[in-house]
C-alpha cells in the first residue's frame, strides 16, 4: 500500500507539466485588454471623495452672466460676418467700440481693410491682449 502511494505521489509530481507564468496588466494603457477602461473609470470614480465646490449664484448675477455671453456671441458673430465680407445692417458695434465685462474691456478697432484688431485689456493688471482677424471678403 506505501509502495502504491508512493508510485501515485511520484507519478503525479513528474506528470505535473509547468508553463510559464505571463503577466497580463489589466489597465489597458499599459498595454491590457481595452474593455477594462470603462470598469476601471467607474472604480476610480466611485472612490473619489473630492467634490467641485458649488457656487450659488443669485437671480441677478445669473442674468448679467447670460447677457454677457450672448453679447459676446453676437460680437463674435458679427466680427466673423464682417471677416468674411457678409454685410450687417443692425451691427452692434460702430467702427470703434468698447464693451465692459467684468475686469476686462474689449475694444473693437476695424482700422484697415485687411483686418480686423480685437484689444482685450484686463483692468485690474493692465495686461493687453490684440488679436487680429484677417478679412476675407
Amino acid at each position: 500500500m506505501k509502495k502504491t502511494a508512493l508510485t501515485i505521489i511520484t507519478t503525479l509530481c513528474f506528470s505535473a507539466s509547468a508553463t510559464e507564468i505571463i503577466y497580463t496588466p489589466i489597465n489597458p494603457s499599459f498595454g491590457g485588454n481595452p474593455l477594462n477602461a470603462n470598469m476601471l473609470l467607474s472604480k476610480a470614480q466611485a472612490q473619489n471623495k473630492h467634490k467641485a465646490p458649488i457656487i450659488e449664484k443669485g437671480y441677478a448675477e445669473q442674468f448679467q452672466d447670460s447677457l454677457e455671453r450672448t453679447y459676446l456671441n453676437r460680437m463674435v458673430r458679427e466680427i466673423t460676418d464682417m471677416a468674411f465680407g457678409e454685410d450687417i445692417e443692425d451691427s452692434i458695434f460702430d467702427q470703434d467700440s468698447i464693451f465692459m465685462s467684468g475686469d476686462y474691456q474689449i475694444e473693437i478697432i476695424t482700422s484697415t481693410v485687411d483686418t480686423i484688431t480685437v484689444r482685450i485689456t484686463n483692468i485690474i493688471d493692465d495686461s493687453i491682449v490684440i488679436i487680429e482677424v484677417p478679412r476675407f471678403g
